[in-house]
């Protein structure tokens, strides 16, 4: 038995030692282009004088310090009207927020529907927070229960109620009184 004790009382202070191990440091991790802040499955709220102006959802949000923007994957962002009703919904595969400014790019597979059927599809997008207009100089389809318009260039307020196609390429109009289609090329 006192051999035992001996065995192991010798294995545990051989065990012991004056060898001290570094870890290693991985030299390609670069700090600065870490987020400062990183959230998944987030919602963020915009108001304004305690009224909801916009609801942003989100699947994962990344924020950095330099430079000061947001990066966003998978978005939506329900736009609200005077009344506090949901007016368009705008959703995207990624987005983007300048901090400074709070203007969100909507990039990739972006598309916009407001509460009167209007639907506009492209590829990537501006919310300008300064007019609080959707803006695009790309290819741009908007589809209403009145009509089909394609071209390239777009101005909107964000409820998609009064916008601007600047270099139209096609336009289909629906006739109401016969349910045809009419087509015409500009």
């Amino acid at each position: 038995m006192k051999l035992i004790l001996l065995l192991i009382s010798l294995f545990l202070f051989a065990g012991c030692s004056e060898v001290k191990v570094k870890p290693t440091v991985n030299s390609s991790l670069q700090v600065s282009k870490l987020p400062a802040q990183e959230s998944w499955d987030d919602t963020v709220f915009f108001s304004d004088s305690g009224k909801t102006k916009a609801v942003l959802f989100t699947n994962h949000l990344m924020m950095y310090d330099q430079p000061q923007e947001t990066l966003l994957d998978t978005i939506k962002v329900n736009f609200y009207n005077q009344y506090g009703k949901v007016a368009t919904i705008l959703t995207a595969d990624k987005g983007k927020v300048d901090d400074i400014t709070k203007d969100l790019y909507a990039i990739n597979s972006v598309v916009a529907v407001n509460d009167s059927g209007v639907t506009l599809r492209t590829q990537e997008l501006i919310w300008r927070n300064k007019d609080k207009k959707i803006v695009s100089d790309k290819f741009v389809t908007i589809v209403s229960p009145k009509e089909k318009i394609q071209g390239y260039g777009f101005e909107s307020d964000q409820n998609l109620s009064n916008y601007t196609i600047y270099n139209i390429t096609y336009v289909t109009r629906i006739d109401s009184s016969s349910n045809s289609k009419s087509k015409a090329k500009k």
